[in-house]
């Protein structure tokens, strides 16, 4: 199920890889596949972890599930392969950026890559989906190695910037050292919430301020290429 672990994050993770948890739920993956389609294709469940090395991510954006639609899901949360409409909490997301962040336009697409190149780690708390079927590879595993995921960034690096959208966001980085990292909280941006706070927010611009603060090189949201 290792296909494509950038080598900096495989080094950071490789005991998280080799425990019990971790091979059962490779066991179920495999299976799973073999009797339904799965999304992300498997080459590009760990593409979040190719896009920058670990020791460099400076802001974390929490999700919660893959998309379920086909070619939908990359491996990034949030974001849509190119070609497929940005779904509506992505909309919402843009909406936000063009109200708080000086010449954005929505780009007429929805992939995200040129954010997590410039170290937004983009990481749904679970990795996998069934066509279709929402949360259906929830409680399997994914949860506890991606609270690894958070762990090693929590302890390892200081200032990242942590973005966390909607009540299950908060839950997951809620052991996030507070001394050492920056948070900032809204709901979450699905049509059902986002006009309850997100939108006005202003996260992307005091993300820029939080990191410019710490003499970081701050996100060009701007910078959103199609691949």
């Amino acid at each position: 199920m290792l296909i494509g672990v950038g080598p900096t994050w495989m080094r950071a993770l490789k005991s998280e890889f080799e425990k019990p948890y971790f091979l059962k739920l490779s066991k179920f993956i495999q299976d799973e596949r073999a009797r339904h389609t799965v999304y992300p294709p498997p080459a590009q469940v760990f593409s979040w972890t190719k896009a920058c090395d670990i020791q460099d991510v400076k802001v974390v954006i929490l999700g919660q599930d893959p998309y379920h639609g086909p070619r939908q899901a990359h491996g990034l949360c949030f974001s849509v392969q190119q070609g497929i409409p940005p779904p509506p909490s992505l909309v919402n997301m843009y909406k936000e950026l063009e109200s708080d962040i000086e010449g954005f336009k929505h780009p007429g697409h929805g992939m995200l890559i040129g954010w997590a190149r410039q170290g937004v780690l983009l990481l749904n708390a679970c990795l996998t989906v069934q066509a279709g079927n929402a949360n259906s590879h929830t409680g399997k595993g994914w949860e506890t190695f991606t609270d690894a995921v958070i762990t090693w960034l929590n302890k390892n690096l200081t200032g990242v910037v942590f973005l966390l959208w909607g009540a299950y966001a908060q839950k997951k980085g809620a052991r996030i050292d507070k001394k050492r990292h920056l948070i900032l909280k809204s709901v979450h941006p699905s049509p059902l919430s986002a006009h309850r706070g997100f939108l006005g927010c202003k996260h992307f611009s005091q993300c820029n301020k939080l990191l410019k603060e710490q003499h970081k090189k701050p996100i060009d949201w701007k910078n959103l290429p199609t691949e």
